[in-house]
């Protein structure tokens, strides 16, 4: 742990800014008395590396966070394997190489849980990195991914630059897509009891047994734990950034039937595939640092859920 990093006054670029994660940290950001500096996706293309690096050069950003990705569920990922590669590749370096270009004093580097072997030992440290096969429905992401942490690492060996990476946990809140076609479990959750209530339905189904495990963090914890590490960390080892507790996807259902309200039954296809039995992030090294998440998993739904009734097309 390095000597604080101080963000009042300086010139912070978060590259992502429209998604859910990116728009949380602007948010988080509003607090710390820094200039946030944003581009609008038509003024500025990040797979273009002269348009990234003539804009990063013209702003000299003093702080980077590259929370921008080309993200999408396993059929995306699945049908367009080239498109998740390449596009996410040229994102993440040329903006660390732009950033680098232009004196940036720090870099965020934000990474996935993907990116760690399908079967790790639980709960996932660190050190399982490329340490076993990928999960394959989305390894084209996960190596790119993988990519952007080692190429943070490599310009802090060769270059001595404080570029430092994080890996979030599943994310969920404001902004999130509720899509049932490409949304992730909560939030598509979200959107079943949701329907239910309003149609008088007796149930809703979810996929399989009900009992694997996932992790969910809000994404104002993960904003939170990315200024805390801008400020506080710097090192080669990316970190895991989670809520350091898992619950079984029938539970989890359970818990967003009773915050949307609804008043059925939750119903399960066992026909269906289960997936990982259990998917939980090692999450000490950040907590030794002195974070720890405070949004509760029934208060995050019931914030997700107020996010999902202000869409005009939902209700």
């Amino acid at each position: 742990m390095s000597a604080p990093f101080r963000l009042e006054g300086r010139r912070v670029f978060v590259a992502g800014n429209r998604g859910m994660v990116g728009g949380a940290i602007v948010r988080r950001l509003a607090e710390e008395n820094c200039e946030v500096l944003t581009a609008p996706r038509a003024q500025l293309d990040l797979i273009d590396q002269k348009q990234v690096s003539d804009w990063i050069g013209r702003e000299r950003p003093e702080v980077v966070v590259i929370a921008a990705a080309k993200v999408g569920g396993i059929l995306a990922n699945d049908s367009y394997p080239a498109d998740f590669l390449y596009e996410n590749l040229m994102i993440e370096a040329n903006l660390i190489e732009a950033a680098f270009r232009a004196g940036t004093t720090k870099l965020l580097f934000l990474g996935s849980s993907c990116i760690y072997p399908k079967f790790a030992p639980q709960p996932i440290v660190e050190e399982a990195l490329l340490t076993g096969p990928l999960e394959p429905t989305n390894e084209w992401y996960a190596i790119a991914k993988i990519a952007g942490i080692k190429l943070c690492q490599a310009y802090r060996r060769q270059h001595g630059a404080d570029f430092i990476s994080a890996m979030p946990t599943n994310l969920y809140g404001p902004g999130d897509n509720f899509d049932l076609n490409s949304s992730h479990v909560l939030p598509a959750l979200i959107r079943k009891a949701h329907e239910a209530k309003l149609s008088g339905a007796a149930s809703f189904e979810i996929w399989g047994t009900g009992t694997p495990r996932r992790e969910f963090m809000h994404v104002d914890d993960l904003a939170d734990a990315c200024v805390f590490l801008l400020k506080n960390y710097s090192d080669a080892m990316p970190l895991n950034a989670g809520s350091g507790s898992d619950v079984a996807i029938g539970d989890l259902a359970e818990l967003v039937a009773k915050v949307v309200g609804f008043e059925g039954t939750v119903t399960r296809d066992t026909t269906k595939p289960d997936g990982t039995p259990r998917k939980l992030m090692d999450s000490s090294r950040l907590t030794q640092l002195g974070w720890k998440p405070r949004i509760a998993l029934e208060e995050g739904i019931a914030d997700a859920y107020r996010f999902f009734l202000a869409g005009t097309d939902r209700v």
